[in-house]
């Protein structure tokens, strides 16, 4: 079986700051959602936080982002990153993006245990990609 392709497009370094501050707004949106019990849109927005966040990574490290449509590659390109942690936070990425199925198209809730799970997973990867990056 040969390996997946993975799809990436090339990006001018400095413009990782696009990334990073639509992760920052993501990370506001889903700490809002928290705050109004919405655990669905605390599910969504973390997925998409953490998407950004990591083309802001990959982007500033890298000149580079995921392009393709399976997001769980995204994780891959991370593992390449020469941050401490990277390949901890990889897995943590791939667990979070995991959960876009859950949420997006099981049929059933995202419940309040489910968004707790991810606001933890969420807060680790947050914490450790803003403190990688400059601004």
């Amino acid at each position: 079986m040969t390996p997946k392709l993975m799809k990436v497009k090339q990006v001018e370094k400095q413009l990782y700051t696009i990334y990073l501050n639509r992760a920052k707004q993501l990370y506001v949106s889903l700490r809002h959602a928290e705050k109004n019990e919405h655990w669905a849109s605390v599910g969504v927005n973390a997925v998409l936080c953490a998407i950004s966040l990591n083309d802001a990574i990959t982007v500033y490290s890298l000149g580079q982002r995921n392009a393709g449509e399976d997001h769980a590659t995204a994780a891959a390109l991370l593992y390449k990153v020469d941050f401490e942690g990277a390949d901890a936070q990889s897995k943590n990425l791939a667990r979070i993006i995991a959960k876009r199925t859950v949420i997006e198209y099981e049929e059933r809730d995202f419940r309040q245990a489910d968004a707790l799970d991810i606001l933890k997973q969420i807060e680790r990867f947050y914490q450790w990609g803003v403190s990688k990056l400059p601004g």
